[in-house]
């Protein structure tokens, strides 16, 4: 029969037998650098040749872009994946996420722009609106490209000044942002 020490509890100290990260947490983070590395392969080109990368890492990413066989475009993953391993993740997560930000409140930027144009044409008191919100805008000039687009709709001519009126809107917009 054996006896246990109650005072042996207390001297175990956790902090002192970690080994590091488990075999599943290195797993799960080499696969996130490896999902992290397909978002780059499926970049537009635009944005592809604006992100800053190591030539190496560009390499890699431009060279699984023109593979098509899917298995050797899951080793080229791979191999991506383990390219990022060498350096730090976050300045490309921030581009990235900086990439999608942009245009998605772009996007939001010019769908509102869109409804201040019909808004304007199809009513005069939304100009008064406009002008509250937006001070700086020259009325004259729009209530000008207002009563134009109007004629043209009218006398179905094509849309100069519908076009024109949401080029001043974005204008003011972009001087009260």
């Amino acid at each position: 029969m054996r006896l246990i020490d109650p005072d042996a509890e207390l001297e175990f100290d956790p902090d002192d037998v970690y080994d590091g990260p488990s075999r599943s947490q290195k797993k799960r983070e080499v696969e996130a650098l490896q999902d992290l590395g397909t978002l780059l392969v499926k970049l537009p080109d635009a944005q592809f040749k604006r992100i800053e990368l190591p030539d190496d890492l560009r390499a890699a990413v431009a060279a699984c872009r023109k593979i098509t066989q899917n298995s050797a475009l899951r080793r080229q993953k791979q191999y991506i994946g383990k390219l990022m391993r060498g350096i730090d993740p976050a300045p490309i997560q921030a581009q990235l996420d900086a990439f999608n930000g942009v245009s998605a409140a772009e996007t939001a930027r010019l769908h509102q722009a869109e409804k201040w144009r019909d808004k304007l044409i199809a009513d005069n008191e939304a100009l008064t609106l406009f002008l509250n919100k937006y001070p700086d805008t020259d009325a004259t000039h729009l209530r000008q490209v207002i009563r134009n687009a109007r004629d043209e709709a009218a006398r179905n001519k094509s849309p100069k000044a519908f076009r024109e009126i949401f080029r001043v809107i974005r204008e003011a917009m972009q001087k009260a942002d």
